[in-house]
């Protein structure tokens, strides 16, 4: 029988190790982290329901805000080091530094958000992590028991 808790049974699966390198190279390059094969997202960055080559469930994979805040991180790194040193080296008028440096950072943004979205799907199929829904099998198994107060 099934532990319970206060949302509904708990499943316990069975977790098979898996390489976290290979499940974020794969995502780099939009896979699927389970085959490699099959194409990880279905628009500029959204993720499949399920693998075309071996089935696996995608949407089960939620990554949420991070792959923004580390585009972020990334981009600036990128970016604020050639502008500082374009500024200590060249005296250029703002307008060039503008014309320049904005393009490049709504470019590196565009090329790099989704290949870090599919670095974090791979990471979280690497680890088992499935956005958040661990241990439940389904939301319809989520149903409060009779001790809880509603």
């Amino acid at each position: 029988m099934p532990a319970l808790s206060r949302r509904g049974p708990i499943v316990t699966e069975t977790f098979q190790q898996r390489s976290v390198w290979g499940g974020l190279k794969r995502g780099l390059f939009g896979r699927c982290p389970q085959c490699g094969e099959g194409q990880l997202f279905r628009a500029y960055l959204k993720v499949a329901s399920a693998c075309s080559s071996c089935g696996h469930a995608l949407s089960q994979y939620r990554a949420d805000d991070g792959p923004a805040y580390f585009t972020i991180l990334i981009v600036g790194h990128l970016v604020v080091g050639p502008l500082l040193l374009s500024d200590a080296v060249f005296t250029w008028p703002l307008a060039w530094l503008f014309a320049i440096f904005m393009p490049s950072i709504v470019l590196l943004s565009l090329v790099l958000l989704p290949r870090v979205k599919g670095a974090f799907v791979g990471v979280q199929w690497a680890i088992g992590d499935r956005g958040g829904v661990h241990s439940v099998e389904s939301p319809a198994a989520i149903q409060p028991s009779s001790n809880t107060a509603v």
